[in-house]
């Protein structure tokens, strides 16, 4: 800005002195850009946008290491996108206001798969955006070039991003068993036999699973990225890896019926509810007596009905 003004002040200096004498130079007026970017190298360090960390390392098919250090842009409604892969994305406003816009919308974090296939970039831990961090999801999508294709905002600081490149055309180049190591295709292999011979339960298989990408780099652990863990929080203890495990939480559950079954009868409590599934040694249940129907309801409303 202080440029800006002390180029003004030249001008009107120019003009108040007239024009220029002959065969003097004309000045070169260079245009400054309205916003500073992360990735420009010609652009001051300091006067560059500040993540909040470093991208995580770059992981994934190695075919698509090959888009590391390159960047691609996209201009919707006067903000310019630029999406840098296994780096960072930013937004930029393109106006001329002084205080123009920019802003790192998510730097890498890690792979979304679904159905053994990468299916799309999550940049997380971006600049604030009302009381949270700004993040981006970018699907990858076949196309005759690389592009950004596409720019949302399906909800408030999170964004939806199309990326178009010849290298996801291919129906194999984003599956993830081949781009595993061979030690680690091998335990997943185990994995697979292991729930064909039922030795663990479905669940317990894709938490191995998940565990197993978090080896391979392809996702973080829970605790890094902060929604898995919530998404867990109230259901830890409900999923069992194991049949055994199973087994062994069923008798325990058993047991403990039983102990609450017996506590009723010795208070004289008859069993109701539409859970409950009378026994053959039980016999017909008995009808509920007045003394049990207000213990269930409010007594003050059993004068009322007739």
């Amino acid at each position: 800005m202080a440029a800006g003004l002390a180029r003004c002040l030249l001008l009107l200096g120019l003009v108040a002195r007239g024009p220029a004498p002959a065969g003097a130079a004309k000045m070169k007026v260079v245009e400054e850009p309205n916003t500073f970017g992360l990735n420009n190298p010609f652009v001051p360090q300091t006067s560059r946008l500040q993540p909040k960390r470093s991208p995580s390392p770059v992981s994934g098919p190695a075919h698509l290491a090959r888009l590391s250090g390159k960047c691609f842009s996209l201009v919707e409604a006067m903000y310019k996108y630029e999406f840098c892969p296994f780096h960072n994305v930013t937004q930029h406003e393109q106006t001329f206001r002084w205080n123009a816009y920019s802003g790192i919308l998510g730097i890498w974090h890690e792979w979304e798969i679904a159905n053994n296939t990468f299916t799309g970039m999550w940049m997380r831990d971006g600049d604030a955006c009302h009381m949270r961090s700004r993040q981006s999801k970018v699907e990858l999508a076949c196309g005759k070039s690389h592009r950004l294709a596409q720019v949302s905002e399906p909800s408030t600081c999170v964004y939806l991003m199309t990326f178009e490149t010849p290298l996801a055309c291919s129906p194999h180049t984003l599956l993830v068993y081949p781009a595993l190591p061979p030690a680690l295709q091998h335990q997943w292999d185990q994995l697979e036999q292991d729930l064909l011979d039922e030795l663990i339960t479905l669940q317990g298989h894709r938490k191995r699973l998940r565990a197993l990408f978090e080896d391979a780099g392809y996702l973080k652990a829970p605790e890094e990225s902060g929604l898995l863990a919530q998404q867990g929080r109230g259901s830890k203890g409900l999923v069992f890896d194991t049949l055994e495990g199973c087994s062994q939480a069923h008798r325990k559950l058993s047991e403990e019926v039983k102990r609450l079954q017996a506590l009723l009868a010795w208070h004289g409590i008859p069993l109701q509810g539409p859970t409950e599934t009378p026994s053959l040694e039980q016999g017909t249940p008995k009808k509920p007596t007045e003394r049990t129907e207000q213990l269930r309801g409010d007594p003050g409303l059993q004068g009322t009905h007739r």
